[in-house]
């Protein structure tokens, strides 16, 4: 019997009352504890080595998620982990008394991990010794299937009929001792992820796209850690107001003031100071701190010594030789932005709007959304600088130069090379 079979037979677990009317659908189940119970956190070594000898003799894949403190913490570290496997039942372990988890890890390879929205997780996962070499995405095979809502919760509701309480998703999993609701909101997160990917698997299975989904797993067991991004502060809420060369220094300065104080005290950056105040003192250029005081972000409930911090950042920035300031705007690495392409580049404007149709029409046959297709930046790239000999060949190595899979290289190759033949490429 599955978890979700010994689940729905477990009454204590459903809504009170009797079953709906024929003509009603079922309401979902709510799941309301874990089958064994909470399990306990594991946070010493000894502990964390009996949680690695069950789950090394457990057997099938392994359920796994992470809890970030997100928007209260720098970074983005895991402060729980939740898995389940069967004959090993679920397990909750603490980072930050267990901050190496290489050996847990090495006791899963080779194991199936099963994952929902694999690419926020593993980061953090990585960064405590767990690497998976064989992942199953939940939500990536939701988006495939064409299910339209692929959050677990929904995804759970509408494939397996029950309701898991998502009340404590956004809250500060970094607190110790953790609540025992939100442990409990915790362990079920795994409870059914199992039962999620098998019905999944099948369902794709039957839509033809299984093979499919697997490469595109495999291409997220072999992707590379992502490497820092170029310029961060660039991406400060509300930069598109910032216009002038001095001003962009000061949300610079300010950007980076920030985000020092918010590592050294582990806090997030919008905590520190928001990105509205940062915009408002980049376009405000405050001459000393009476002023900076009266703009919007800076109040009373600031002291002296921070405000002086910030206002040291606008005078660094003020301060700056011509020579030193930031430019207006990134030099993009691929095409300019599709709204210049009309002027810049009438044919390629013409052979984007082919190809942004064709991909439409094909992802509304084949039920799931364009990006997961193919996406939008590849098709940018192949029609602004199309191979010079329009052939099959051509388009599928430079779709595969683009990092496309063989699969959507099959699906889209032959269409995006209608679009560029018929456009006069």
């Amino acid at each position: 019997m599955t978890d979700a079979q010994e689940t729905a037979a477990d009454t204590s677990l459903r809504t009170t009352g009797g079953a709906p009317p024929d003509d009603v659908a079922p309401a979902p189940i709510p799941l309301l504890e874990p089958r064994e119970g909470i399990p306990p956190v594991v946070a010493t070594d000894d502990a964390l080595a009996q949680v690695i000898a069950a789950f090394a003799a457990g057997t099938g894949p392994v359920a796994v998620d992470a809890e970030r403190a997100s928007g209260y913490r720098y970074g983005q570290r895991a402060y729980l982990v939740q898995l389940r496997r069967e004959g090993a039942g679920s397990a909750l372990i603490d980072p930050v008394g267990c901050p190496d988890l290489s050996g847990l890890g090495e006791a899963l390879t080779g194991s199936e991990w099963i994952l929902h929205a694999a690419t926020q997780d593993l980061p953090c996962l990585r960064d405590i010794g767990m690497i998976p070499t064989s992942p199953f995405d939940t939500e990536l095979a939701g988006r495939l299937a064409g299910f339209p809502r692929v959050g677990l919760g929904a995804i759970v509701e509408n494939v397996l009929g029950y309701a898991l309480e998502k009340g404590h998703s956004a809250v500060d999993w970094s607190t110790r001792p953790l609540p025992e609701p939100w442990l409990r909101y915790a362990a079920l997160d795994v409870e059914l992820l199992v039962d999620l990917r098998n019905a999944l698997e099948e369902e794709l299975d039957r839509q033809g796209k299984l093979e499919w989904a697997l490469e595109e797993f495999d291409a997220i067991a072999s992707a590379p850690p992502a490497p820092p991004r170029k310029d961060p502060w660039r991406r400060t809420s509300g930069m598109h107001k910032v216009r002038r060369r001095r001003q962009i220094a000061v949300v610079r300065e300010l950007w980076t003031a920030r985000d020092q104080v918010a590592q050294r005290r582990d806090i997030s950056p919008g905590k520190v100071l928001g990105d509205a105040a940062i915009i408002e003192a980049a376009l405000a250029l405050p001459v000393n701190v009476q002023a900076l005081t009266a703009l919007p972000g800076f109040g009373h409930r600031m002291g002296r010594r921070q405000l002086e911090q910030w206002q040291a950042a606008v005078d660094r920035a003020k301060e700056l030789p011509e020579s030193e300031l930031p430019q207006p705007g990134q030099q993009p690495a691929g095409p300019p932005p599709p709204r210049s392409w009309a002027d810049k580049d009438p044919a390629a404007a013409a052979r984007l709007s082919a190809a942004r149709t064709a991909v439409s029409e094909l992802a509304e046959r084949l039920r799931m959304p364009q990006e997961n297709l193919i996406t939008p930046d590849t098709v940018r790239r192949l029609c602004w600088e199309p191979p010079r000999i329009l052939t099959p060949d051509g388009v599928e190595s430079a779709l595969a130069g683009y990092g496309a899979r063989r699969w959507q290289i099959e699906q889209v190759g032959p269409l995006l090379l209608r679009a560029l033949d018929t456009t006069g490429a």
